[in-house]
């Protein structure tokens, strides 16, 4: 612990949060307000591999250096110290808001009965976070929908997870798994992986990103069916693509479905039955009309919610709005 600056006067200047995410740890990557945030700060608490990572910013501060699994007494810390009327960076490695200490931090403050309106101020400054920092790295997996989901079931039992990982991998989603796997867990990214083939093919491409742009930087390119036996711990972060992502050239690359719309070999000119600045033909309208004519044809709820892979109960009540909104519609125009 450096020697800490003296502690302001409680009474004549109220104390202050401020939840810094650095980012994936390298000082280019990180943004002018973390920097002065940490500067500013009379007192830093955080993870003691995080706290490393801004040593050059901590001269003459309070450092509290807590372990990995305390992060209540990190927001316990905090608060005590702003109460004192301390400026107080609690820092976080990529963004405070994911999977950081954001959360934990407004527990602990609204258990403590904190208000907005308290003197004790708090402000969340935002950071690249992990899935950013390693997709910028393997190319564009990103440029689709996509979701995080945590194998950590230190917090969240396992049924949630499984149950989180087999709706993203059936719904096509490219997904950032975080804390894929540690020292004691090491069996969670082999049960991701076996949710994940039940909907997705085996050759569907995986990057493992570890310490993005830190000194230990690795990057392995694999596929799902092989994505369990790769070196894998708790500084890595793992990213399945959908079912269109492709790897060309060494870079992981996700489809932002132009070729949906337009033919891309023919100098992007609309494909039959597309309009530019206006929805797919299979977009939500063009979809409606679609399973009203097959249900008009004859296919039943069941074989239409198969058909389309959607819930029983949302085909049946979209079918009776659909009768509805054009029995409106003749009521109008009669």
């Amino acid at each position: 612990m450096t020697t800490p600056s003296p502690v302001p006067d409680a009474a004549s200047m109220p104390g202050k949060i401020m939840l810094v995410g650095i980012g994936p740890g390298s000082e280019a990557h990180m943004t002018a307000r973390a920097r002065q945030a940490i500067e500013e700060a009379d007192t830093v608490i955080g993870y003691v591999t995080y706290i490393k990572l801004v040593a050059d910013l901590l001269e003459g501060k309070e450092i509290i250096r807590k372990s990995m699994t305390e992060e209540l007494d990190r927001a316990v810390s905090a608060l005590d110290a702003a109460r004192q009327g301390r400026k107080v960076a609690l820092i976080s490695s990529g963004d405070a808001g994911v999977y950081g200490m954001a959360g934990p931090t407004y527990e602990v403050l609204f258990q403590a009965g904190w208000t907005p309106d308290d003197p004790v101020q708090v402000e969340i400054i935002p950071g690249a976070s992990a899935l950013n920092s390693c997709a910028a790295l393997v190319g564009a997996p990103l440029t689709h929908d996509f979701c995080a989901i945590s194998l950590s079931d230190l917090l969240t039992p396992w049924p949630t997870i499984a149950r989180r990982l087999d709706a993203v991998a059936m719904a096509d989603f490219v997904v950032a798994l975080y804390n894929p796997k540690s020292g004691r867990r090491t069996r969670q990214i082999v049960e991701a992986q076996r949710l994940f083939l039940r909907h997705r093919r085996p050759d569907t491409p995986v990057a493992i990103v570890k310490s993005a742009y830190r000194r230990r930087e690795q990057i392995l390119f694999t596929t799902l069916d092989q994505m369990a036996e790769a070196e894998i711990g708790m500084l890595s972060t793992v990213l399945i693509g959908n079912s269109n992502t492709f790897v060309r050239h060494g870079l992981m690359v996700t489809p932002r479905g132009y070729a949906n719309k337009y033919d891309l070999e023919q100098g992007g000119n609309t494909r039959d039955g597309e309009r530019r600045g206006r929805s797919l033909s299979t977009g939500l309208l063009g979809w409606l009309d679609t399973l009203q004519a097959e249900h008009a044809a004859g296919l039943d709820i069941d074989t239409l919610a198969a058909r389309h892979r959607l819930p029983v109960d949302y085909i049946r009540s979209t079918l009776l709005d659909a009768v509805t909104e054009t029995a409106a519609q003749a009521e109008a125009s009669a």
